[in-house]
């Protein structure tokens, strides 16, 4: 699954056009690297998003293409 729709999908961002635009401005990083929105992320990857008051770290668990609201948190798990 693509990146963007999987920060959509879990909830993580809003919406897709939201995490198109934090990937296209370097702000996504998948193990390490940084990433387009179109990077495919798979179960296991560590995610790592920048934000401007600090940073997201979480390991990607699950992957659906839609999940209702109480589970979107099921598909990941924040890294400290």
């Amino acid at each position: 699954m693509r990146i963007d729709k999987f920060l959509k999908v879990a909830r993580i961002l809003k919406r897709r056009t939201v995490a198109q635009e934090a990937c296209s401005e370097e702000k996504v990083l998948i193990n390490g690297k940084t990433s387009k929105p179109s990077t495919a992320v798979k179960i296991g990857d560590e995610v790592e998003i920048l934000y401007a008051s600090g940073t997201l770290k979480f390991r990607v668990l699950n992957i659906k293409e839609t999940v209702k609201k109480e589970e979107a948190s099921s598909l990941y798990e924040v890294i400290v």
